[in-house]
């Protein structure tokens, strides 16, 4: 029995501490009321830094996916010019418009290529434009073909002005 009493008053004693555990514990949470000033601040400058190194990463890639749009207007252009000299072999035209392209349906759509750009019948054709894309950046194409613009390796965020001429 004294055992039995033992065993209890020992049990009693770890559930007063664990209770008085947790009431500091509570106590503690109770206190803080949150972050300070300073950690604050931290926060703000480590998501300003971020920014920083953000917008200029992403304004890059916007312009070169323009650049690119471009050089996919221009190869569209090319293809369509090739579908219509294919179909159309007895014409003495040694150049077509992209006008001509459009209104024989050759083409859907023409993107930013000029309407009075020019496509060689020779093979392989070749396109004569300058587009102008984002703001003030251009790109000339002189004589450039498909195999040319694919090779083509400049970035649309490297120069204000790109010319394509093989």
């Amino acid at each position: 029995m004294m055992n039995e009493m033992n065993e209890l008053n020992e049990s009693n004693e770890m559930t007063n501490k664990g209770a008085n555990h947790m009431k500091k514990m509570k106590q503690l949470l109770k206190n803080q009321k949150g972050m300070t000033l300073i950690e604050l601040l931290a926060v703000i400058v480590i998501l300003a830094i971020v920014a920083a190194i953000a917008v200029p990463a992403i304004g890059n890639i916007i312009e070169n996916s323009r650049y690119n749009a471009v050089k996919a207007d221009a190869t569209n252009v090319i293809s369509g010019a090739q579908l219509y000299f294919t179909d159309n072999p007895d014409v003495t035209d040694t150049t077509v418009t992209v006008q001509k392209l459009m209104d024989e349906k050759y083409l859907e759509s023409h993107g930013q290529i000029d309407l009075t750009a020019t496509i060689t019948k020779e093979s392989p054709h070749k396109l004569t434009d300058t587009v102008t894309f984002s703001g003030s950046k251009t790109i000339t194409f002189t004589n450039a073909t498909i195999t040319g613009i694919n090779e083509d390796t400049q970035k649309g965020s490297d120069a204000t002005l790109s010319a394509i001429t093989k």
